[in-house]
């Protein structure tokens, strides 16, 4: 199909914005005490997996309840970063007035610093969604995921470092707002320093709670304890990184350039937003696992709505792909995770891209000056 960039109108742009904006009221007006008791639930099925998990871990020395354990304390964190953490430091509960909801205040389990993922998710990669230069998640500062970086030999790696990513996952966003690919090229955004301490602080809490407290704690059962605490943050990571690369690399999602956003109206941020993002396909307990990051495009058309929303709203916003000529991008998981890492695969290769970096880069590669200001049309939501 053509590209929609280019054949929608300028009141076409206006009439999507105005058409978006009217579904977000009446979702914002909607909101009331059921939104409230979901989370609050989920909360509470959380803590019970993660005790429940780390109880039956202190009888490792029978198989089926390390097994179990293991198995319930990944749920607890899966949960915890996916539909808690990820959703409540989005603001999507900041409504209700709840200080324990708050995003501001809200911190989870896992080595990377709420504030410092507010800053580098919420506002750099939300506000700057798949704009090259611009947006730091296309590729994490590690991989090759856009044709418009320009090849070198390195990335014939691009499969290993993905692997490696999805492995240390929390370590990859950890260090995702220090910017560690521009080390030595230029001066970072905010003060290394400072988010090296606060990075230390949260990956030294966690590494004693997982690998030294919980495993002391059990006595003689303290190896299989380790090992069940790390199976659960490897199982944590591999499901995050999977979710979250499905819902942005895929092929059929669209990259931007700085200079066609940079006036950008608010027909056209919510027109990036859709293009630039994918869905998964499944049933209630998938779409919950997610985070609900399996509704990828809707979140990104209403990040600080509540995610338990999307799916209510997710044929709506479908049509309203139709009546505009749009694509809505989704499949099961299966199907997107291997359009991923065929991606993966193909642009390790040279020729898979041009020969010279996009605009919106230096001659070294280096990722461009990163705004401090966002954008008037993400103003409004």
């Amino acid at each position: 199909m053509d590209d929609p960039r280019a054949t929608l109108t300028a009141e076409q742009l206006d009439a999507l914005g105005e058409e978006l904006d009217a579904l977000r009221k009446r979702l914002m007006d909607d909101l009331g005490e059921a939104d409230v008791a979901y989370i609050r639930n989920l909360i509470k099925a959380q803590r019970a997996l993660e005790i429940s998990g780390r109880g039956l871990l202190f009888a490792s020395f029978f198989p089926p309840a390390w097994v179990a354990g293991t198995a319930a304390l990944s749920l607890s964190k899966i949960l915890d970063n996916m539909e808690i953490g990820h959703n409540v430091m989005h603001g999507q509960y900041d409504w209700t007035g709840d200080p324990t909801l708050a995003s501001s205040r809200f911190e989870w389990d896992t080595v990377c610093p709420a504030d410092q993922w507010r800053h580098s998710h919420n506002y750099i990669h939300h506000t700057y969604t798949n704009i090259l230069g611009k947006d730091r998640d296309i590729g994490y500062g590690v991989l090759r995921m856009s044709e418009q970086e320009p090849w070198r030999p390195r990335w014939l790696a691009n499969p290993l470092y993905a692997l490696a990513l999805a492995t240390f996952f929390q370590y990859g966003v950890a260090l995702h707002d220090l910017e560690v690919e521009n080390l030595g090229k230029r001066e970072a955004q905010r003060p290394r320093r400072e988010l090296l301490a606060g990075i230390w602080k949260k990956v030294r809490s966690q590494t004693l709670k997982d690998y030294v407290l919980f495993p002391l704690l059990a006595g003689p059962q303290a190896p299989l304890v380790l090992a069940g605490n790390a199976t659960a943050n490897l199982t944590r990571n591999l499901w995050a990184f999977a979710i979250i690369f499905c819902g942005h690399f895929p092929e059929g999602t669209v990259e931007f350039d700085e200079l066609e956003t940079a006036e950008e109206t608010r027909g056209e941020w919510y027109l990036r937003q859709m293009l630039g993002s994918a869905n998964l396909t499944g049933g209630p307990v998938f779409h919950i696992l997610s985070g609900n990051l399996s509704h990828q495009i809707e979140h990104h058309l209403f990040p600080d709505i509540p995610a338990r929303r999307y799916a209510e709203i997710a044929k709506e916003v479908k049509a309203i792909c139709e009546r505009y000529g749009l694509p809505y991008n989704a499949g099961p998981l299966h199907r997107q995770l291997g359009s991923v890492f065929r991606k993966i695969v193909r642009l390790a290769l040279p020729g898979s891209g041009p020969a010279s970096p996009a605009s919106s880069r230096d001659g070294d590669g280096a990722q461009g000056e990163v705004a401090t200001e966002p954008t008037p049309a993400l103003a409004a939501g």
